[in-house]
């Protein structure tokens, strides 16, 4: 069910939801597959009888009518894939939340200078221990059929620890033989560690060779817990539909959370960057 905070100026919608009103900003009746969302929409007052929508919702589907930036975060865990996002308006920047196993996501308005503190906490990024100068940056190198050997190992886990490790080493030694030595038993190790993997993708209108042109820029990361985090550069962001195969390189280079803080803050365009000069300075 869709609610809201009158307090703090925060909704929770579902994908829907969002679809009614927008049909209704544009003086459209919803189709019947979206009545459901109508009547609960207009059960808790943020829509009139008569299609009128509430003042309380003007700031927010004025940002997401005509958005200058969009910011999508996925991040899959134990749980499945989880879906965030900010989207910078002209007037106004709104955040927005999901949760494991419900449709209903959480819309609030921040601050434009908090933008990248917003996007580090989505993706549960925080302080660490920066490696010492020098270090030796560490990559691995194999594929996605092994991976997702890997994965189908830790879905069967042994009686225990030590027996799932084998399970997911023999997993990759199978689909990959030439990883093998130190680096099998380390890349295993991450896999086993594995919290989460997430991936931001910033998008914009910009131009291209003096033509207006849809802008991207995205980031791949694994969260290793208490191995790290890791800079997925293949296959590299963004990825279009059917573009990744079992026989796809998988590239895995060591980072820390102060380089990945740094690679969230690169996403953003510059003002320069945009088509339009109107928006809220971060």
């Amino acid at each position: 069910m869709p609610s809201y905070d009158s307090s703090r100026a925060r909704f929770r919608l579902a994908d829907r939801h969002i679809a009614v009103l927008a049909h209704l900003l544009d003086g459209q009746t919803p189709p019947d597959e979206l009545w459901e969302s109508l009547t609960e929409l207009r059960r808790i007052g943020l829509v009139g009888e008569e299609g009128e929508l509430s003042p309380l919702l003007g700031e927010l589907l004025g940002t997401l009518a005509d958005p200058v930036v969009m910011i999508q975060v996925e991040i899959t865990g134990a749980h499945g894939p989880v879906n965030h996002g900010v989207v910078v308006g002209r007037d106004a920047v709104f955040s927005h939340d999901g949760w494991p196993g419900e449709e209903e996501s959480e819309y609030v308005s921040i601050e434009p200078n908090t933008l990248v503190w917003e996007l580090a906490r989505k993706v549960n990024l925080h302080r660490g221990e920066k490696p010492e100068d020098g270090a030796p940056e560490v990559r691995f190198a194999t594929t996605m059929a092994a991976l997702d050997a890997a994965f189908v190992a830790l879905e069967e886990p042994g009686p225990d620890d030590r027996a799932t490790r084998d399970l997911v080493r023999q997993a990759l030694t199978a689909a990959d033989p030439g990883l093998e030595g130190q680096a099998l038993e380390d890349f295993r190790d991450l896999v086993v560690s594995l919290n989460a993997t997430w991936r931001i993708t910033t998008t914009w209108d910009g131009e291209h060779d003096g033509e207006r042109a849809a802008m991207v820029r995205a980031l791949a990361v694994w969260d290793c817990g208490p191995l790290g985090h890791w800079i997925r550069e293949q296959p590299e962001e963004p990825i279009m539909p059917g573009q990744v195969g079992p026989d796809s390189a998988l590239v895995l280079a060591s980072s820390h959370a102060a380089e990945v803080w740094r690679k969230i803050t690169d996403l953003l365009p510059d003002r320069e960057e945009l088509l339009s000069e109107e928006v809220p300075t971060p």
